[in-house]
């Protein structure tokens, strides 16, 4: 209940700190704060960390993270993304393309050194990407998300950026798996409170569509007392927007 009385600027800071500070680190808490907030939203939770910190998101995960996936988050923190709904549609056919010609490769090296791939995930925009992840399933028959799935932290930044609804509702069905522990109620709360006022009706039907149950009630069944009454709440609220 505490992240709901946070300003939401603060409360991203204290989350960027806890996802390379977890052992082992939370990378997809990392790309679901960068890719799934507004462009708006993320800077200030960027100058909210400076603040707290000391240092810059930039600096901290640069330390925090090596090899490729350094690369892509220090990448995706960094990025001012456009917000509007101009798309470019010659150059999303062509970026398309690229990212096909990398992905089926099934060559985990080859996709990451792939600095075109690099450049389309972490400097377009959310429309264009979520353009071009329509264009790959009309083209190619498969869902770019599951073609990258042996590389998990693309995974999660292109569910994160194109589909966060499947994102999340992944997110909320293993928080609320048998026995749950700390770390995957903190995920349930967590998920309803940011996400209340900006998509949990998409979530919802994608979690009734995906796992087969109500969202609601698959939360009544996993949580207790006031903790429930508050989680179920919300997601009423985000249902009737």
């Amino acid at each position: 209940m505490i992240q709901r009385t946070m300003h939401p600027w603060e409360r991203d800071a204290l989350l960027v700190r806890k996802s390379l500070e977890e052992k082992p680190p939370l990378y997809n808490l990392l790309i679901e704060l960068a890719c799934t907030r507004t462009a708006d939203e993320f800077l200030e939770a960027r100058k909210a960390f400076q603040c707290l910190y000391s240092e810059s998101v930039e600096e901290f995960v640069a330390v925090k993270v090596q090899g490729f996936q350094r690369r892509l988050l220090v990448a995706l923190v960094s990025t001012y993304r456009y917000e509007g709904m101009r798309i470019d549609e010659a150059a999303v056919k062509l970026e398309c393309q690229k990212l096909a010609r990398a992905i089926k490769t099934d060559h985990r090296n080859e996709i990451e050194n792939d600095d075109q791939v690099l450049r389309i995930l972490t400097t377009r925009s959310r429309h264009h990407l979520k353009t071009i992840h329509k264009c790959y399933k009309e083209d190619y028959d498969s869902n770019l998300e599951e073609d990258v799935d042996y590389i998990q932290i693309l995974r999660d930044t292109v569910n994160c950026l194109c589909a966060p609804p499947i994102y999340f509702s992944k997110i909320l069905d293993t928080a609320m798996s048998i026995c749950p522990g700390e770390q995957e109620m903190e995920a349930l709360t967590r998920v309803i409170v940011t996400r209340t006022d900006v998509d949990m009706k998409d979530i919802a039907a994608e979690f009734d569509r995906k796992y087969g149950a109500p969202l609601i009630e698959r939360i009544e069944a996993a949580a207790l007392g006031n903790y429930r009454d508050f989680l179920v709440a919300l997601v009423k609220r985000g249902m009737a927007n």
